[in-house]
């Protein structure tokens, strides 16, 4: 099984042509990764993000609804 995390677009370098770079906020975890998959990119775009690649744009209500379901496994994974 493959899991892709939402995050939230804070840059975008596109300094390197072949190799566009983004820095995504994973509720306040900021990583750099690889945007070259969604040239539109812009910054304030949510991606999902698996292995250091961006596979595809969300919408901002998709991204906070998986965040939140994140969030509810946790607890049930502390309440075990």
């Amino acid at each position: 099984m493959c899991l892709a995390v939402p995050g939230k677009v804070v840059s975008i370098d596109r300094s390197e042509p072949e190799l566009v770079m983004a820095k995504v906020d994973f509720g306040g975890i900021k990583r750099d990764i690889c945007s070259q998959l969604i040239p539109d990119l812009e910054v304030g775009d949510y991606v999902l993000v698996h292995v250091g690649f961006a596979l595809s744009k969300i919408s901002e209500e998709e991204a906070k609804e998986t965040i939140n379901m994140f969030k509810e496994i946790e607890k049930l994974n502390e309440s075990d």
